[in-house]
């Protein structure tokens, strides 16, 4: 294994750091900034970047992976300001953990396929874990996490631990069954417990795209784009008619939502 990488990264790499460096002494914005502030900007790149990919346009993902590297690298200067670990200590740290979670790669240990990969990934991070140790297969899944992403991370573990919907319409069905429970509830006039109905159908629908090689933020994501598309032909069909959306009745605001999915529908080749 190489412990260095090619000169023209490291050089590359040492200049981007020197940079930040000097933008935290000289640029009034960046001095202003602390660790707790950076949060935000680590999330917004992290989702830029994100999108970037999924829109798979190879100039925007270069920009979009470097605005996150500055993010990264500007965090790690702040936090050697305050005594936190350094640069040197974070990239040695990162490094060390990879190699310590690759016993495949680096060490005598087995995996031929991606599911033992993950089950070696899932006991290292156990054992590495302070505290009195759990076994739970999801006590690896971070409360961190956007609620969508974590759902859909508790079902992967639970399908590598064992317990798992059998296919994708035994999932639609319990969507179902917990939407029904919802509306139940409803009709009692017990609204609490219709959000907990609700959210158990979320949780359940967050694990229903997985079971079509999908991922569930980006399936949710495409769906965005799709409403937006269609939210705004509704607004430009109502300005073009002279009508306040606000004044239509449910009817009218149906039909107009028709008129531009079709409108917006793909003309066949």
């Amino acid at each position: 294994m190489s412990d260095r990488p090619p000169p023209a990264e490291s050089a590359k790499f040492l200049s981007l750091v020197e940079v930040v460096r000097e933008l935290r002494l000289r640029c009034p914005w960046d001095r202003e900034q602390t660790i707790a502030s950076m949060a935000k900007n680590l999330i917004e790149e992290a989702y830029e970047a994100a999108d970037a990919i999924a829109h798979g346009d190879p100039d925007a993902i270069a920009d979009e992976l470097g605005d996150l590297l500055v993010q990264v690298l500007f965090a790690s200067t702040i936090a050697a300001e305050q005594k936190l670990p350094s640069l040197e200590s974070i990239l040695e740290g990162a490094r060390t953990k990879l190699i310590r979670r690759h016993p495949h790669v680096y060490g005598d240990v087995k995996a031929e396929t991606v599911e033992q990969v993950l089950q070696n990934w899932e006991r290292i991070k156990r054992d590495e874990r302070p505290g009195p140790k759990t076994e739970s297969a999801l006590a690896g899944v971070g409360r961190a996490l956007p609620a969508l992403m974590r759902a859909e991370k508790l079902g992967e573990h639970a399908r590598r631990a064992g317990m798992d919907w059998r296919d994708l319409r035994a999932v639609l069905a319990k969507v179902r069954e917990e939407l029904e429970e919802a509306e139940a509830s409803l009709e009692r006039g017990d609204e609490n417990h219709a959000a907990e109905e609700i959210g158990d159908m979320l949780l359940a629908l967050g694990n229903a795209p997985r079971f079509l090689g999908r991922s569930a933020e980006e399936t949710l994501r495409r769906a965005c784009d799709k409403f937006i598309g269609r939210f705004e032909e509704v607004e430009r069909l109502a300005a073009e008619r002279g009508v306040d959306l606000r004044k239509l009745t449910d009817p009218e605001i149906d039909a107009l939502w028709s008129e531009a999915k079709n409108r917006r529908r793909p003309t066949p080749s």
